[in-house]
C-alpha cells in the first residue's frame, strides 16, 4: 500500500567538474489511463461501427425493417362506397375523398311502332269493257305486269276513291282516282287530268312505279300505314 513505481529518468547533476545524469520519476497510473483510453475507443468502433456517424432521426441501417421515424404519422383508408384517404405527416394533413363512378342508366330501346297486318289483295274480276278499270287493266298489261299486280292496282284505288274520276278529299284536297295531292299535279299526264280516267290513271301508274315499284308495293303501303 501507497507503494509507487518509479522510473528514474537520467538528470545531470554537476558536482564540481564531473557530471551525473539522474531519470525523473513518473506514475504508472498515466500509463494505465492512456492504455484504458485507447481501448475503450477501438471497442466502440468495433461493437457500433455506426457510433457518431448519423445525426439525422430518418436513418435507417441496410436491412433494418423497423421504422426509425418517430413523428406523427397516419393513413387511414376506408373504402364502403365514397371512401377518404388522409396522411398526416411534419404537421401537413391532406384528404382525399374518393367518390365510386356513378353506374349509368340502362338505356331503353323504344320498341318498333306496330304496323297493321298486310291484307293480301284479291283477285279481281274481269272489268266491264270501256270502264275506268278496263283501261287500268290494258295499262297494268302494257308495262309487263300480271294478273296479281291489277287486283292490287283495283284494291288499291277502290279504297282511295272508288274508281270515281271526280272524287274529292273533303279533308286534304287530294282528288281523281289516284288521289293526287294536289290534283294538278296530274297536269303533267294531260290537260284534261280533271274529267279523264286515262289521263288520271296514266299518271297514277307513273306514281306508284316511281315509289314503290308496282301496285303491289303500294297496296302493301296503304295496309300498313293507311296511305300510299
Amino acid at each position: 500500500m501507497g507503494r509507487h513505481l518509479s522510473i528514474i529518468e537520467p538528470v545531470a547533476v554537476t558536482t564540481g567538474t564531473s557530471h551525473r545524469r539522474t531519470r525523473k520519476p513518473v506514475k504508472a497510473t498515466h500509463f494505465l489511463f492512456g492504455f484504458v483510453a485507447a481501448f475503450a475507443f477501438v471497442l466502440v468502433t468495433v461493437v457500433d461501427p455506426y457510433s457518431g456517424a448519423t445525426a439525422s432521426p430518418y436513418f435507417q441501417v441496410a436491412g433494418d425493417a423497423g421504422d426509425r421515424y418517430d413523428g406523427d404519422s397516419t393513413q387511414t383508408l376506408g373504402a364502403s362506397g365514397a371512401y377518404t384517404n388522409t396522411v398526416t405527416r411534419d404537421g401537413f394533413t391532406v384528404t382525399e375523398i374518393v367518390k365510386p363512378e356513378p353506374i349509368p342508366e340502362p338505356v331503353v330501346i323504344a320498341s318498333a311502332p306496330t304496323q297493321r297486318a298486310v291484307t293480301p289483295a284479291p283477285a279481281a274480276a274481269v272489268p266491264d269493257p270501256g270502264s275506268a278499270k278496263a283501261i287500268a287493266y290494258d295499262a297494268v298489261a302494257a308495262r309487263g305486269w300480271g294478273e296479281d299486280q291489277y287486283s292490287c292496282l283495283v284494291s288499291l284505288w277502290q279504297k282511295e276513291s272508288g274508281w270515281r274520276v271526280n272524287a274529292t278529299n273533303s279533308s286534304s284536297g287530294a282528288y281523281g282516282i289516284p288521289q293526287s295531292l294536289p290534283g294538278s299535279k296530274m297536269g303533267s299526264a294531260g290537260a284534261d287530268w280533271a274529267t279523264n280516267p286515262a289521263t288520271q290513271i296514266s299518271w297514277g301508274l307513273g306514281y306508284i312505279t316511281d315509289r314503290y315499284g308496282s301496285p303491289c308495293g303500294a297496296w302493301s303501303k296503304s295496309q300498313a300505314s293507311g296511305w300510299y
